[in-house]
């Protein structure tokens, strides 16, 4: 049996939809509010969510990316009651199963189901099936089990991978841990940074060369993907590869087989490509600084990092990883832990650890306190209690008393408005016991604070 959840605000619809699923064995739940919906969603686990379009408190098409934040996030089929192009290609792009007009008949929305719960199946057989070795990343927050599910999807095949995020996310980690799962981990894992290669030597550097092929050529040399033969070859930066060599390059990973310079023979490398990029490489091909069958030939799988503060939860992890490494001996207070997790991290993942080994070569040993920061964490955070950021330019600072409903808000809105009545009955039923209010919300004190300044909430 099967859980479903109908979020359309057309009560009579939503009974025909559950009297229908129920007959055939599922069990039937629905909402006739988006937000009713969400809070659902993430209350309990659903294999398919029914998502109506015009819903009076938001609308469903903006809502996927909210729903695909779960770590279990159902399958989503949406309905609408008129035809839009527009639409059906924006909930396709956000990986709907489905796209269905109301007017369609009832075996329509049954035959979507069906297919639906095949593939979910299918996709949650695959996914428990194999166990990755992890390497060192570390993290158990959605956003990394995500890409973790990647990885192991791609480690089991042969397909080109395109790495994506920030600089410092662990793009290279990624590759490794791909390399590590995949059929080829006990061959060469070769590593090109694109950024170092000096323009004129990039060719001869990925192909190879002949004595005499140019001057101070004066011997062979075995290009990087040769010695890649087998294994796996890692172009981290690949955005900065000439685009004299992209044509190339392309060919050689067509062919799986290149002529080195100043040859007159064909060499063989059956290689296994991931790229890594902090770039867009998209934009980049709107701006012909980038092939275009080169990008579409690398995208069989993308791998999209997250920056760090986006999964702060990680945060503690990262850095208690990093302090058994670390030979000091140190421990961190609470006090040092919230102020890491309050913090922006632009540098990310690698900006952590390089804080994490300063703090502790400079402390010596003992407990780690806010003190032991460099200042510019200390000023950025203490700035950011005093000035929050504003969210997009939405005003959070919304009276309590201001009666709005849903209808009235836009959707970025509403979900400020139920963070703000969250928090103001957090406080008006825990006054004067903000550890209480903190073990209740999960929020650290720093975090609830600066919440609190945020919300203009610190009268209550």
């Amino acid at each position: 049996m099967s859980k479903i959840l109908i979020i359309d605000d057309e009560h009579n619809l939503c009974k025909i939809f559950v009297r229908l699923f129920t007959k055939i064995g599922h069990e039937v739940n629905f909402s006739l509010t988006l937000k009713q919906g969400l809070e659902k969603i993430f209350a309990e686990n659903f294999d398919i969510v029914f998502l109506d379009v015009n819903l009076p408190d938001g609308n469903g098409l903006k809502a996927i990316e909210v729903i695909r934040e779960h770590l279990f996030s159902p399958e989503i089929i949406i309905m609408t009651g008129a035809g839009d192009p527009d639409g059906a290609g924006l909930a396709m792009k956000s990986k709907a199963w489905d796209y269905i007009q109301k007017t369609e008949s009832k075996e329509k929305f049954k035959f979507s189901l069906t297919r639906a719960l095949e593939y979910r199946k299918q996709k949650q057989s695959k996914i428990h099936k194999k166990t990755i070795k992890r390497d060192a990343i570390i993290g158990e927050s959605r956003l990394i089990s995500k890409c973790l599910d990647k990885v192991s999807t791609a480690a089991s095949n042969d397909l080109p991978i395109l790495i994506t995020g920030e600089t410092g996310t662990g793009k290279e980690l990624f590759s490794k841990a791909i390399h590590n799962n995949s059929k080829r981990l006990h061959e060469e894992f070769v590593i090109v940074d694109c950024t170092a290669l000096p323009e004129h030597l990039v060719e001869s550097t990925l192909f190879g060369h002949t004595k005499g092929a140019f001057t101070n050529a004066d011997s062979d040399k075995t290009g990087l993907m040769k010695m890649a033969n087998n294994g796996t070859l890692f172009l981290d930066e690949v955005g900065e590869l000439p685009l004299n060599v992209q044509k190339k390059f392309l060919r050689a990973l067509q062919e799986k087989q290149f002529r080195p310079l100043g040859s007159r023979k064909e060499v063989k490398s059956d290689f296994r490509l991931i790229c890594a990029t902090h770039r867009d490489l998209s934009d980049m091909v709107k701006k012909k600084q980038f092939r275009e069958d080169l990008f579409f030939r690398m995208f069989s799988i993308n791998i999209h990092l997250p920056p760090l503060k986006g999964r702060r939860n990680d945060i503690k992890a990262l850095a208690l990883h990093q302090l058994t490494h670390n030979k000091k001996l140190c421990t961190m207070s609470q006090e040092f832990i919230e102020e890491i997790q309050m913090y922006e991290w632009p540098g990310n993942v690698r900006e952590l650890i390089n804080t994490i080994d300063l703090v502790c070569s400079d402390a010596g040993g003992g407990i780690l306190f806010p003190h032991h920061l460099p200042g510019n964490i200390r000023a950025f955070n203490i700035k950011n209690t005093f000035d929050p950021p504003n969210n997009g330019g939405i005003s959070v600072k919304i009276p309590f008393s201001e009666n709005k409903t849903g209808s009235n808000l836009k959707f970025k809105e509403h979900i400020e408005k139920t963070k703000f009545e969250y928090l103001h009955d957090l406080l008006s039923n825990n006054k004067e016991n903000i550890k209480k209010a903190c073990r209740i919300s999960g929020l650290s004190r720093s975090q609830l604070y600066r919440l609190m300044k945020q919300y203009n909430l610190k009268d209550i």
